[in-house]
């Protein structure tokens, strides 16, 4: 991974952002990447197409996609891998993220 990079992104995710923005049927500057307050250990990731880049956003553009991350997150992500992953009950984007120092049971959120 590039010293540079806050969040590395696999090629699965890449293939699977670049398909969803494909099916959103409108012109997408790429996707956001934040977190949120939720859940019994506090932060959770958040993921949503981005029309524009907001003002300070931080851009990363890796295997064919735009990442905008949101400068709340920052700090808080650095060093994550991005990644899709499909299995027999479920699909979805996953986030390896070095700095957390736990999650809550269901693994709906974490804390750093």
């Amino acid at each position: 991974m590039n010293d540079m990079q806050p969040i590395n992104i696999t090629e699965a995710a890449a293939v699977r952002v670049r398909a969803l923005l494909a099916k959103r049927g409108k012109g997408s500057a790429g996707v956001r990447i934040g977190v949120r307050t939720k859940g019994c250990s506090g932060l959770s990731y958040t993921l949503e197409f981005a029309d524009e880049k907001g003002e300070f956003d931080e851009v990363l553009e890796d295997k064919g996609v735009t990442i905008f991350i949101d400068p709340k997150a920052s700090m808080f992500i650095i060093g994550t891998e991005m990644d899709f992953v499909e299995d027999k009950l479920s699909s979805g984007f996953v986030f390896r993220n070095p700095n957390e120092k736990g999650r809550c049971g269901c693994g709906e959120s974490f804390h750093v």
